[in-house]
């Protein structure tokens, strides 16, 4: 086991509670979706990306402008359709008849928060356009490198539901996304105080009518994200992360288990969780909590296990109560 760690320092504090602001924040529009606002927060901190599953009405959309708004962090959002080209999305030259030259225009990626609508509704080549951008923060135009904003996130939507007109999202992409988190119709008590809501006037277009503005500087989120990543990991938990790894490989369900990749996402997102939670270092109750959000999207069942109605979060449940918990 590692050397004790000292207590989280007072400025460490004064960042979870403006970290926790922001959660009250976004819940001046949003009600109900607490986790997913946890997750959004999570990711920010991680510096990942998140694609947001649901179906159509769960306030999605909302969630994400509420976020970037209390962050006080300019967004786009890009509306994801068959026709959308590369271009549509990280930018493009264009010829300026007055300089006579080519110019490059900016695509929307070029901002802190990019909400990706239904980002399963364009074809993979456009897909494609986000995987530099989501890897490398920079778009490569023409021999040129551009260094897109920070911080900068991805939040991307799809609906489990509707699969006409639809393109699975490659797994190169998929395993780009820090965390897939499962947004859900509200419980009955929440959708009521949703509906008295709009009952006394809500308007979700109008955000800044609901009171909601920033309530972090972006000094405020780097030193956060910096704090996130310094919490410290013992090697028994780091060894923890790679059986549970291996244990997606062998299981008899699981056609491709996990990358490499998919272990260093669970690290960042376990510290990012124990930073929140005012841990100085990792156990692995954090690391069993963000398991299912940070590698649901990355395992691929066998054909025969999806016909049996076998589903991912099932399998990986399974390799946590199998696997041994260092202790």
């Amino acid at each position: 086991m590692s050397d004790p760690t000292p207590p989280p320092t007072a400025d460490d504090a004064a960042l979870r509670e403006a970290m926790n602001r922001v959660r009250l924040e976004v819940g001046k529009a949003v009600i109900g979706q607490d986790g997913t606002v946890t997750g959004l927060l999570i990711a920010l901190l991680s510096r990942g990306h998140v694609l947001l599953e649901g179906v159509p009405g769960v306030a999605k959309t909302l969630l994400v402008r509420a976020f970037s708004t209390a962050l006080g962090l300019d967004t786009k959002r890009i509306q994801f359709t068959p026709d959308l080209m590369p271009g549509d999305v990280s930018g493009s030259l264009v010829y300026d008849a007055k300089a006579g030259e080519f110019e490059f225009r900016e695509g929307p990626v070029f901002t802190n928060v990019v909400l990706a609508d239904e980002i399963n509704r364009t074809p993979p080549k456009t897909q494609s356009a986000l995987l530099e951008a989501m890897e490398e923060r920079q778009v490569s135009t023409d021999g040129v490198t551009r260094r897109l904003p920070d911080p900068f996130l991805v939040a991307a939507t799809q609906n489990p539901i509707e699969q006409e007109g639809t393109y699975t999202l490659p797994e190169a992409q998929l395993d780009r996304f820090l965390l897939k988190l499962i947004v859900e119709i509200p419980a009955r008590d929440a959708e009521l105080a949703v509906l008295r809501r709009h009952a006394e006037g809500f308007d979700p277009r109008d955000l800044a009518a609901a009171g909601i503005g920033p309530v972090v500087s972006a000094a405020e989120i780097h030193a956060a994200q910096q704090a996130a990543a310094s919490v410290t990991v013992s090697d028994d938990v780091l060894g923890y992360v790679v059986d549970l790894a291996q244990a997606t490989r062998r299981s008899p369900s699981v056609q491709l288990g996990v990358s490499p990749r998919a272990t260093t996402a669970l690290l960042a997102a376990a510290k990012a969780w124990a930073w929140l939670g005012g841990y100085p270092a990792i156990t692995p109750d954090h690391v069993q909590t963000m398991l299912v959000p940070t590698w649901r999207h990355r395992l691929r069942l066998r054909p025969d296990a999806e016909l049996e109605g076998v589903s991912v979060d099932a399998v990986l449940g399974s390799v946590l109560q199998q696997t041994r918990v260092p202790i």
